[in-house]
C-alpha cells in the first residue's frame, strides 16, 4: 500500500505547530523535544544496523537514539521516532538505519521525518534560489552540502529526500556518499553535523525521567542513596559526581 504523503505532510505541518514551531524553518530538535510532555530520551550506541527506537507507556515514553550515528543521522532519527511516539498504534518500534526501507510505517515515519526537517515549500525555496544562480541551473555538489547544513540533516537523509523530488538521480547521488566530510569542510562548515556523539556523551538521558527522579529525591520519596542508583542507571554520573568539563563554566 502507497503511502500518503499529503497526509504525513499535514502531521508534520500539525506537530511542528504543536510544539511552537512554524512549518517552515530549520529548528534544533534536540532542544525542541524537552517541551513534550512525559517523553525520556535516551542517548545509546546501538548496534550498526538500527537508527533508535520508541516504546510509549502509560506514564512515561522513551525513545533511544543510536549515538554511534552522526549527529544529522541522529536528528532524523529523533524525527522518525516522533512519527511513532504520535501517530503509529503499536506501542514498540525498532528502527533501521537505512532511510525508505521496512515496513509502510517504517516508510511512513522516513516520510514524516524528512517534512519534518525538511519542510517542503522551504525546500523548493532554496532549490529555485539555488538553480537561479547557477550557470547550469542543476545542483551541484556544494549545493547539496549547503542544503544539508541549512537543515541539519544527514548526507543520506538530503539525498533521499532530492531523489524523491527529482532533483538528482541515483547516478549522482553515488558520488556525493564518500568524501562526506571534506564535502563540507572544504566549503568552511564545521564537521559536527558528520560526526557521532563524543565517547563522554555517547550514554545520555535527558527529559521525563530526570525530572522524575529529582522530584522524588526532593520530596523525600527516595533516599540519596536510591537517588544515585537511579542516576547511574540512566548514565546520568555527571549528576551523582559532579559535572567535569575541563573547558570550564562561563555566564556571559
Amino acid at each position: 500500500m502507497a503511502i500518503n504523503k499529503t497526509d504525513l505532510l499535514i502531521k508534520t505541518q500539525e506537530t511542528r505547530n504543536a510544539l511552537g514551531e512554524d512549518d517552515h524553518s530549520p529548528m534544533d530538535i534536540f532542544s525542541l523535544v524537552q517541551q513534550i510532555d512525559k517523553l525520556t530520551i535516551v542517548k545509546y550506541p546501538m548496534g550498526d544496523r538500527l537508527s533508535g527506537m520508541c516504546v510509549k507507556g502509560n506514564y512515561n515514553n522513551i525513545i533511544v537514539i543510536n549515538s554511534k550515528n552522526t549527529l544529522g543521522r541522529q536528528r532524523f532519527s529523533l524525527a522518525h521516532e516522533l512519527y511513532h511516539l504520535y501517530y503509529d498504534d503499536n506501542m514498540t518500534a525498532i528502527c533501521l538505519n537505512s532511510i525508505g526501507s521496512g515496513n509502510d510505517i517504517e516508510k511512513s515515519a522516513d516520510q514524516f521525518a524528512t517534512y519534518f526537517l525538511i519542510p517542503p515549500v522551504t525546500l523548493q525555496q532554496k532549490i529555485k534560489e539555488t538553480k537561479r544562480l547557477s550557470v547550469t541551473h542543476q545542483l551541484n555538489i556544494d549545493d547539496v552540502v549547503n542544503l544539508e547544513q541549512y537543515f541539519g540533516v544527514s548526507r543520506q537523509a538530503i539525498l533521499s529526500r532530492l531523489i524523491s523530488e527529482n532533483e538528482i538521480d541515483q547516478s549522482f547521488a553515488e558520488t556525493m556518499k564518500t568524501n562526506v566530510i571534506q564535502s563540507a569542510v572544504s566549503l568552511g562548515y564545521s564537521d559536527e553535523l558528520y560526526r557521532p556523539s563524543p565517547e563522554n556523551k555517547q550514554y545520555m538521558t535527558n527529559g521525563y525521567l530526570i525530572k522524575q527522579i529529582n522530584e522524588a529525591y526532593n520530596k523525600d520519596l527516595i533516599s540519596n542513596g536510591k537517588y544515585e542508583e537511579l542516576l547511574l542507571q540512566a548514565f546520568r554520573s555527571d549528576l551523582v559526581f559532579g559535572y567535569d568539563d575541563e573547558r570550564g563554566e562561563t555566564f556571559d
